[in-house]
């Protein structure tokens, strides 16, 4: 490469594929530093999550049959309490009447001692369930529930203490590669600098320079004198007739001889009025004139002649760079 910005660029090209690489040393070592580890980890607190949320539904399922137990309890001391009033009352009744039998009466109080002692049962039992269900209750909200919680809370603590240490590992690993990546960017920085301006524009000139010589002045041309004009001279009509060889300047220059200038403007500056009408033909033979009809093509090959030796001429001064050095050519 001839040019320093496309050496410059190259080697920049070449320190980001550097680059690059450390980035990919980045990433294989977080895949099997942070994110493989992570995964397993993440996996092992699921199934620990999932075991202390199931601990909690079975202590919040065993409070709520106590409390279920305790209601029925509850609801059967009342009912016997009831049945043993309703036999009172009904003893009472029987054995103030005096049409009712001895037998009538010993069976109704029979019945109300059963309902009594009924109710004492139920009474005792509800006492015992309502003491087993407070005793149940505190110490599921006093030693169940903060256990499980506690448990729960050090789970996240674990997990945001591996989430930190996560993070220092990735710093870790892109440390390790911070020496190369930044060898890398004094590469970089290296290269940007090496541009020359100068010298590149100075290579592109050498190139691509034309080596044309700057048309001369163009000579008065008096009209007072008849049939009289004077012919201006330029680089356009001096490049003819000129046999001698000069060397190349470039493979390229030989079509962009003039870049600013089109083709068809080129054409008119060869047919300018200061350039000499095309001289008349040698002799008005037949054989000169080969084809009747087309006279005026042929008068135009003079000018088309003209443009193609124009065009493959060989310029007379050698470069400007001959110039520079103060050599002299023949204007």
């Amino acid at each position: 490469y001839r040019y320093t910005s496309t050496r410059a660029f190259l080697a920049t090209l070449n320190e980001m594929n550097d680059y690059a690489g450390q980035h990919e040393v980045i990433s294989e070592n977080m895949t099997s530093l942070i994110t493989g580890e992570l995964t397993r980890y993440v996996q092992e607190l699921k199934q620990e999550r999932k075991s202390h949320f199931h601990d909690g539904r079975k202590a919040q399922q065993h409070i709520e049959t106590c409390w279920k137990q305790l209601e029925a309890s509850k609801r059967r001391f009342e009912r016997d309490c009831k049945e043993a009033d309703r036999a009172q009352q009904y003893f009472e009744k029987m054995d103030a009447d005096i049409n009712v039998t001895k037998a009538d009466v010993e069976k109704a109080r029979q019945q109300a001692q059963l309902r009594h002692q009924m109710a004492e049962d139920s009474k005792a039992e509800y006492s015992s369930t309502l003491q087993k269900f407070n005793s149940e209750q505190h110490e599921h909200y006093y030693t169940h529930i903060p256990t499980i919680f506690q448990k729960i809370q050090e789970m996240e603590e674990r997990r945001i203490v591996r989430i930190g240490e996560s993070m220092k590992t990735f710093a870790e690993v892109d440390r390790q590669v911070i020496p190369i990546i930044g060898k890398c960017l004094d590469e970089i920085t290296k290269a940007a600098e090496s541009v020359d301006h100068k010298n590149d524009s100075q290579l592109v000139i050498e190139a691509f320079k034309s080596g044309f010589e700057p048309p001369g002045d163009i000579d008065f041309e008096d009209f007072t004198q008849p049939m009289k004009r004077a012919v201006s001279e330029s680089s356009l009509s001096n490049s003819r007739g000129d046999g001698r060889s000069e060397p190349k300047y470039g493979g390229k220059s030989k079509g962009k001889l003039w870049p600013f200038i089109k083709k068809n403007k080129l054409m008119s500056l060869l047919t300018s009025p200061h350039q000499p009408p095309p001289p008349p033909p040698a002799s008005a033979s037949p054989s000169a004139v080969p084809n009747g009809p087309q006279s005026p093509k042929q008068q135009k090959e003079p000018l088309s002649h003209r443009f193609n030796e124009f065009m493959t001429s060989k310029p007379k001064i050698h470069c400007f760079r001959s110039l520079k050095r103060g050599v002299s050519s023949p204007l």
